[in-house]
């Protein structure tokens, strides 16, 4: 039973760590300081997919899978939960892009934010 509850808290972990990687750029947007925790879990997701580095979370799974007799997922989370029920399998660069242009896209409101934080500031030192 431990085996299996470790299973389901890792895929739960994937999503969780999926959902940041997708939307937790906008989180900077209200809190700055936010900004350089998600460019490393966005870069480092970046390197699972391009570069092809190990996933803990995925071990970890695959581990609970293996040990309660389940299918091992052979060649990983997204691929295993998210192709072919998010979106269709040969949507998968267009997912790919649709998530590049949010990361983008809160980026981009992020450093529009840091830019008016700066200028409200030097506002008010010529001011007061």
């Amino acid at each position: 039973m431990p085996h299996l509850l470790i299973g389901h808290t890792a895929m739960v972990l994937h999503y969780l760590f999926f959902a940041y990687v997708v939307l937790g750029g906008f989180l900077s947007w209200r809190w700055p300081r936010m900004f350089w925790p998600h460019l490393f879990v966005a870069a480092y997701a970046l390197g699972i997919v391009i570069v092809g580095w190990p996933c803990p979370l995925t071990e970890v799974e695959n581990w609970s899978r293996l040990n309660t007799g389940r299918e091992v997922m052979g060649s990983g989370f997204i691929d295993h939960h998210l192709t072919g029920v998010l979106y269709p399998a040969e949507h998968l660069m267009t997912s790919r892009y649709v998530i590049a242009g949010l990361v983008a896209l809160s980026y981009a409101g992020a450093a529009r934010g840091l830019h008016r934080r700066r200028a409200a500031r030097v506002g008010d030192a010529l001011s007061g």
